[in-house]
Formats: C-alpha cells, sequence, structure tokens
C-alpha cells in the first residue's frame, strides 16, 4: 500500500530550496512511500529525484496559464508557462499524462472561476480535493464537491515547499504501474491531510522576492 503526497516542490522551483535528498530523508521519515513532484514550469527536479528515490516518483509539472496553473502528471517532456489553458492541456494530453486542476478554487493561485472550470471539464483527469496549502478551507470544500458532481478522480498533496510540510496530505492508495493503473488505484484511495500554517507562505514569497531582485540569487 502506497501512501502518496502528489504534490511536492523542490528547489528547482523559484519558490521552494528544497534539496531532492531532504525530501528523500522526510519521505522516509515521515512514511510516504510515493511523491509526485510539480515544480513550477520545470521537469528537472522530478527527473533527478526519480534517479536517486527509493520509492516512486511520479514526474509531474505545475504549468501557470492565463486561468491559473495546470498539473500534468506522468510527463516526458517540461511544458512552457505563459501558454493557454486549451494548449498545455493538449501538450499534457500529447505526452499522455493526466491533466490535473491543483487549489483549483483557490482564488489566489487557482482557476478559481467555476465556469471556466467547467469549460475545461472535457479534458480533465483529476481534481485536487485536499491541498494542505489553502488560505481557506472552503476551497477544499468546493473541490471535492466539484469532483463528485463530475464524477472526476480525487488528489490529495501537501503543496509541499519545505521538509516538515511533507505527508500533510496525502491518498492511502494501491501500488501503480503507470498512468492506468494510478487512475484505477487513485479512484479506490482515501485522502488524508490536514492543512498548514499559513507561516509556511512567508519563506515562498521571500524566495520569490529574492528571486526577482537584480543581483540576487535563490
Amino acid at each position: 500500500m502506497l501512501r502518496a503526497d502528489l504534490h511536492v516542490h523542490t528547489k528547482y522551483s523559484y519558490d521552494s530550496n528544497m534539496s531532492l535528498e531532504s525530501i528523500i530523508n522526510r519521505c522516509l521519515k515521515v512514511g510516504i512511500n510515493c511523491v509526485a513532484i510539480a515544480d513550477h514550469g520545470m521537469i528537472a527536479g522530478a527527473l533527478k529525484l526519480k534517479e536517486i528515490a527509493p520509492f516512486e516518483v511520479i514526474v509531474a509539472e505545475e504549468v501557470l496559464t492565463p486561468l491559473g496553473e495546470i498539473m500534468g502528471l506522468f510527463l516526458r517532456d517540461e511544458i512552457p508557462s505563459g501558454l493557454s489553458a486549451e494548449e498545455t492541456i493538449a501538450r499534457i494530453r500529447a505526452q499522455k499524462g493526466l491533466v490535473c486542476l491543483p487549489h483549483s478554487f483557490d482564488r489566489l493561485r487557482g482557476i478559481g472561476k467555476y465556469q471556466e472550470i467547467e469549460r475545461l471539464l472535457p479534458e480533465i483527469d483529476i481534481i485536487e480535493v485536499f491541498n494542505s496549502r489553502v488560505m481557506l478551507s472552503n476551497a477544499n470544500r468546493k473541490a471535492k464537491l466539484f469532483a463528485q458532481k463530475h464524477g472526476l478522480l480525487c488528489s490529495a498533496g501537501s503543496d509541499a515547499h519545505s521538509p516538515h510540510e511533507i505527508g500533510h496530505a496525502y491518498v492511502e492508495m494501491s501500488e501503480f504501474n503507470g498512468s492506468e493503473e494510478f487512475c484505477a488505484a487513485l479512484a479506490q484511495g482515501k485522502i488524508f491531510g490536514r492543512r498548514s500554517c499559513p507561516l509556511v507562505h512567508i519563506p515562498t514569497m521571500w524566495l520569490e522576492l529574492k528571486k526577482r531582485l537584480p543581483g540576487r540569487k535563490c
């Protein structure tokens, strides 16, 4: 049985400094034996962790679109930010990846607008119904109700940007081999989660600010 945290970032994201080694150590400590690494705009960290981790690693990516962020899972190639939601989804599909909407009803980070999500509905595989970093729990509740209404698969992730956040949310699910088996296992999975302290956003915002300052490196 897997305990899968399906939304984790690494130092390859502009707003995280979490090393691959610290992810492995934390996962082993808290019993997480599957992670989806979904860095912003790149898959290099996910690919490297997949090579060295003693547990299952799903190569994913959070892609920023004009509507909000869309996550692709089981990717082989990186997808650039700034494309339309439709083009982003098409590129995920071209890799036989899965389309997930993370923190979709979080107005600060997700698509937010119910009508826009419904418009994309035919191409959505998964809704993240528990994200530990949402500022208001109502966002998770709305996502769960939406997924149930439309018969979509439900996922959960800590959205960890630092080691202590890993495992705050996860899905207990059967082992799988490839995206089809993953979907079948996720459909039968059980979600566990708790929200992270809102203060976790402070170092994230500081790292993003440092990235944008001239002559500064994260």
